[in-house]
């Protein structure tokens, strides 16, 4: 197997349709080859202890809701066989389909993909399949360049790369606040950042990361339990308080307001912005505002270049953005955007970004 070979995926789902569906999008890619579908857990994990380990898919889509053998009851099966493949789970839009999505991460998949629903047009929708392909080819591409990542999210570590070029010097800042985006990848990779927060802030940390309602309340959840700082999913007219972590909820957007001696935030039904809401932009508009530009942000891993626009306000206002690096990211989107833009202090790592927030929060003011 070549760096150039396309990526080798299986499909485990029940439904036939799905199946179909998912392997149309996944094959209309010419990097990506459906080499293996299953109809449920028990189905898949034949299949592949069959296999030979360089014939092994690189990434399996595992319905989480199946008969005879779910994904849940699967995903450690699959592990045990084959611990260098990435499963990526594929969840219903609902709490119960958020819970067991969680679940799951904490087991050893490495990421998942929100099933569609017929309102949103279902599986035929260009954003399901925009999604699910930079989903796959992301985490394969992670696997070949290894190190390889650790599966479970609490134990998730990134390769370490050098800073590339910057736009001023990093670390002369003193935030009032921290700000954070990402989005593909990005469950990950704050699970990474939020346990290397390990040292008390002097200022609050907010986040958006694009995900649906529900999934963002157990994600803050996860956050919560791994990381020093307490974690919560922000709430509409609450004190933002320092050494705290706060996540945007899934379908509003999150802003920050100045409310003389602290901030609070304020929850958004505005229209998405970068087809999403949360999005990053609103979230850093508002800090800019409401800091008078003395904020620290990072942008990490995901699709599209939500966070250019307001990262741009944000760097003329005084203010300093990181963005991670292109090895350690699963889609150079966003930060990437960022980087090329030439207005990040530093492109660099999550264990980096970790330690560069640590250090600029430690000394920031909580006025």
């Amino acid at each position: 197997m070549t760096l150039n070979s396309p990526v080798r995926v299986m499909l485990c789902d029940d439904s036939a349709a799905a199946r179909a569906v998912m392997s149309r999008m996944l094959s209309s890619d010419p990097g990506i080859e459906v080499i293996a579908k299953a109809t449920d857990g028990t189905e898949a994990v034949a299949q592949l202890t069959a296999m030979k380990a360089p014939d092994r898919p690189q990434v399996i889509l595992l319905d989480l809701e199946m008969p005879r053998m779910d994904g849940m009851t699967a995903l450690p099966h699959l592990l045990r066989v084959a611990p260098e493949t990435s499963i990526i789970v594929a969840s219903a839009l609902s709490q119960r389909g958020a819970k067991a999505t969680m679940e799951a991460l904490r087991a050893g998949a490495v990421d998942y993909v929100p099933k569609p629903t017929a309102a949103a047009g279902g599986m035929n929708g260009g954003q399901f399949q925009a999604e699910l392909v930079a989903k796959v080819k992301g985490w394969a591409r992670m696997r070949r360049r290894g190190p390889a990542i650790p599966t479970a999210m609490p134990r998730m570590a990134v390769p370490l790369a050098p800073a590339l070029g910057v736009a001023a010097a990093a670390g002369t800042l003193k935030p009032r606040i921290i700000a954070i985006g990402s989005s593909t990848g990005g469950p990950q990779a704050l699970a990474a950042l939020v346990a290397r927060l390990n040292r008390p802030l002097g200022v609050p940390v907010v986040a958006v990361q694009h995900m649906p309602a529900g999934f963002t309340t157990l994600l803050a959840d996860h956050l919560n339990r791994i990381g020093a700082l307490p974690c919560s999913e922000a709430k509409d007219g609450e004190a933002l308080l320092p050494g705290r972590f706060y996540l945007a909820p899934g379908d509003r957007h999150l802003l920050v307001k100045d409310a003389g001696q602290g901030f609070v935030a304020q929850l958004s039904d505005g229209p998405p912005e970068n087809f999403c809401r949360p999005a990053v932009d609103p979230l850093l508009r508002s800090v800019v505002a409401a800091c008078q530009g003395k904020v620290l942000a990072a942008i990490l891993t995901g699709m599209g270049s939500d966070g250019l626009a307001g990262s741009r306000a944000l760097v003329a206002a005084g203010g300093q953005v990181l963005a991670q690096d292109e090895a350690s990211s699963v889609v150079w989107g966003m930060p990437g955007a960022v980087a090329k833009a030439g207005i990040a202090a530093a492109v660099t790592s999550i264990e980096d970004i970790a330690e560069r927030i640590v250090a600029a929060g430690g000394n920031g003011r909580r006025t």
